[in-house]
């Protein structure tokens, strides 16, 4: 008798494949569109739900927010949004207001729906190039991608970076950062499981003696590999 795989787990939702979202300190947002005046940062939090740190913010009307902490702020600077913003760290414009060339993080991915790339710890994304109704970013990964200029991004890297520089020694340690993200570790691959247990199982060697790609409307119990995959192959 064989077992769920993977995949259908997944999909089940349970805890185990749940990412711990509940243990983040609170939401993080861009200041609101029409956020009066300066905010001076008055603590440096860790927050187990997320890589990076986050800072908390308080206005001149004594309402406090989290936002993500750039690397090189500290406790007392201030920080600003809107256009009169200028270009410092920590301080948030449209792309259409930062100029070329400028690192930039917690990018919205529409104006005004908050922001959603470029949030883990030490990343950075650059701003290359501004064209009519675009603002062109090479991001993280370096992938170019177009945005409208009207949404908006902070100035600077997110702090922590170094994270992934020091190494863990052992598989427990992997283990429990993992699972804290709702990815348990270790990873076993479907080749290197027995016929009952995986689509790619048995057979002799490590092959998975079937295609790799799968449609789209495929059961759960088949859907791995290459799913709906426009193009295999070198380029």
């Amino acid at each position: 008798m064989g077992k769920r795989i993977r995949a259908q787990r997944l999909g089940k939702g349970s805890p185990t494949y749940r990412a711990k979202s509940w243990r983040r300190l609170g939401e993080v947002k861009l200041p609101p569109l029409d956020e009066p005046g300066e905010a001076v940062v008055v603590d440096i939090l860790n927050d187990p739900g997320r890589s990076a740190p986050v800072a908390v913010v308080r206005y001149g009307d004594g309402q406090e927010r989290l936002v993500l902490a750039p690397a090189g702020i500290k406790v007392g600077d201030r920080i600003a949004a809107g256009i009169s913003a200028p270009i410092k760290l920590g301080n948030t414009l449209t792309l259409a207001e930062i100029p070329e060339g400028t690192p930039i993080h917690n990018i919205e991915s529409r104006p005004g729906g908050g922001g959603q790339f470029v949030r883990s710890s030490g990343t950075y994304a650059t701003l290359i190039a501004h064209d009519v109704g675009r603002a062109t970013v090479q991001l993280p990964s370096g992938e170019i991608k177009d945005f409208d200029p009207r949404c908006r991004a902070t100035i600077g890297a997110v702090a922590g970076g170094g994270r992934l520089d020091k190494p863990l020694i052992k598989a427990g340690k992997r283990h429990h950062i993992m699972l804290s993200r709702g990815k348990p570790y270790p990873h076993v691959r479907g080749v290197a499981m027995n016929v009952v247990d995986h689509p790619f199982g048995g057979g002799r060697g490590k092959h998975a003696g079937r295609p790799k790609t799968i449609k789209r409307g495929a059961p759960p119990g088949q859907k791995v590999g290459l799913i709906a995959a426009r193009r295999t192959g070198e380029r």
